[in-house]
């Protein structure tokens, strides 16, 4: 495999790539900010696609390029900047949009956005709202983009239904021998999958509309301009596909209303925090309240249930199956954050009547 200078050569830079650090935060793609020098220094963000993953990486790109470029058209008409609030992709040597290696690997890039940060666990309340403001100018930018021409990167990627299938799949075939290890979590899973359906059943019935989404709405995809604080950039477009605005409002909830990260071993320490949940629901109404109807603004605990439910069966999954879709750092990674989006479903259920007072106010 050819090093990360070696591949940086293949995308039109401003400059001659001199040096490279990894970037260790996300679960999928691998990523490098790589430093330029020519008239002046710059850096690039490079990423390999993980195509174990996205199966089909040009269509994934050909998402991000329609997305971007819309994005840019409308952040003009509003007076906004587009270099630091989208992401700019820069095309390799050839003019696509990405470089593929001989030995099959995808790569992409874009130009690194300075002077941000991100962060993986919400600092404040007013942190939170402001992510929510991003998320929502984000869809709101969107509204109007022509959702049926996105292509679908990872069919069934909120059909909750089927990721339970897949649970049980994986739990009879125990691959590699780990089920009688985790019955307790097995166990729960199961006593919750009359919930599987609640959201495909409203978008099925019409009750909750499709459009445009991130679907991956994490805090850390998130970058905050340094000096304001202000929630700049919405990254990580690789999902961006047709669905409904309750999957992202749910990842959003299960991440950043979390008293601590996925990964976090103390499940004493790991609760929903209802004056985050209030935060996000402030900060993301006062931005798409238009685009959602009543019904769908009063899903918003159910969907926060339904997607951290969702998330921990898909880490029970994996685990299951051997640790074969997300990174993890030690044998039973997996498995911690399966049962850290459990804790974060019962402690939500038990703060149900909260959380929907919280959501009222708003309506």
């Amino acid at each position: 495999m050819s090093s990360v200078l070696e591949i940086a050569e293949h995308f039109q830079f401003a400059g001659a790539p001199v040096s490279y650090e990894a970037c260790h935060v996300g679960h999928i793609n691998n990523t490098f900010f790589v430093t330029c020098l020519g008239d002046t220094v710059r850096r690039y963000t490079l990423q390999r696609i993980n195509t174990d993953v996205f199966t089909k990486p040009i269509e994934v790109m050909e998402n991000m390029v329609g997305v971007c470029e819309f994005l840019k058209k409308k952040i003009a008409a509003e007076g906004g900047d587009t270099e630091r609030e989208t992401l700019t992709l820069i095309p390799a040597r050839d003019g696509k949009m990405y470089f593929r290696t001989e030995d099959g690997s995808f790569w992409r890039s874009y130009a690194t956005i300075e002077n941000v940060v991100s962060y993986s666990l919400s600092e404040s309340p007013e942190m939170f709202r402001s992510a929510a403001c991003a998320f929502g100018r984000f869809f709101n930018r969107l509204a109007d983009y022509p959702a049926d021409q996105l292509h679908v990167t990872i069919p069934d990627f909120h059909n909750t239904v089927w990721r339970m299938e897949n649970l049980k799949r994986a739990v009879a075939e125990d691959r590699v021998s780990r089920a009688a290890g985790v019955r307790e979590e097995i166990d729960f899973a199961l006593a919750h999958e009359g919930i599987c359906s609640a959201l495909m059943d409203g978008i099925r019935d019409g009750r909750f509309r499709l459009g445009v989404t991130h679907n991956d709405t994490k805090l850390n995809n998130v970058l905050f301009d340094k000096d304001s604080g202000r929630g700049l950039c919405v990254i990580d477009l690789d999902t961006v596909m047709p669905g409904s605005l309750l999957f992202d409002f749910g990842d959003a909830i299960r991440f950043g209303a979390s008293s601590a990260l996925e990964d976090e071993t103390d499940l004493d320490r790991v609760y929903v925090v209802p004056e985050m949940y209030e935060a996000y629901v402030d900060g993301f109404l006062s931005e798409v309240r238009s685009s959602l109807k009543e019904e769908e603004i009063r899903a918003f605990p159910l969907a926060a249930t339904v997607i951290t439910f969702e998330i921990g069966i898909r880490f029970l999954t994996d685990y299951l199956n051997g640790d074969v879709y997300f990174h993890t750092d030690y044998p039973t990674h997996n498995l911690v954050r399966a049962r850290n989006q459990f804790k974060l479903v019962a402690d939500g259920e038990r703060k149900r009547d909260i959380l929907t007072a919280i959501t009222e106010k708003y309506i």
